[in-house]
């Protein structure tokens, strides 16, 4: 598999390579090993989510108390969508940037998202089926959302889709703005200390 950092700081993009025959084709789409090489810092799968979306729907931004937060490995099992990362670390170089990935079943790539980090998917076609390995298992009272429609964030989604589907749960999130002065976002250097203690 191929393994490279995103935009955004402690995130990356993992392509499987996968092996084809006349009976079908098979791959690795996790390997523990390798992302530890990859990102100098282990993975402890705590629970596996999955979630299955129609076309034009959008979860998130959504984010988790740290520490010790929610480090997620993101694929999609059936159709395809565009993964978000936000950069909401307080203190961080690139504090509210993001990227996206393409992730859908035919390349079957991944995305290894750090704790504090935020998280999005909009799902490109009926019946997107997200897999997530996380790092905690939920809970709710820990849990935390961002407007998805922020303007100082700028998420782009493809003019084909449409109007964002929403939650109104996503659809009432606070701003990047509301949530800074409240407090209620990731410490950078507190989030850095926490990943050196993850170090494979």
């Amino acid at each position: 598999m191929q393994i490279r950092e995103l935009a955004v700081p402690d995130a990356w993009e993992i392509t499987p390579v996968p092996w084809k025959d006349d009976r079908g084709l098979f791959l690795e789409s996790f390997r523990h090993d390798r992302l530890a090489e990859a990102t100098g810092r282990s993975f402890e799968l705590q629970q596996a989510n999955v979630s299955v979306s129609r076309r034009g729907v959008v979860r998130g931004i959504h984010f988790a108390d740290t520490p010790p937060g929610q480090a997620k490995y993101v694929s999609v099992a059936r159709g395809a969508g565009i993964d978000f990362i936000v950069d909401i670390r307080v203190g961080s170089p690139t504090f509210g940037t993001w990227d996206s990935v393409l992730l859908d079943a035919d390349s079957r790539r991944s995305v290894f998202i750090s704790e504090g980090l935020g998280h999005a998917f909009a799902a490109l076609t009926d019946d997107a089926t997200l897999t997530y390995l996380v790092s905690s298992t939920y809970n709710p009272a820990a849990e935390h959302d961002l407007n998805i429609l922020d303007p100082d964030i700028g998420l782009v989604f493809p003019s084909e889709l449409g109007e964002p589907v929403l939650s109104p749960k996503d659809l009432a999130a606070p701003s990047l703005a509301e949530l800074l002065a409240s407090g209620g976002l990731p410490d950078y250097a507190e989030l850095r200390a926490y990943y050196a203690k993850a170090a494979a």
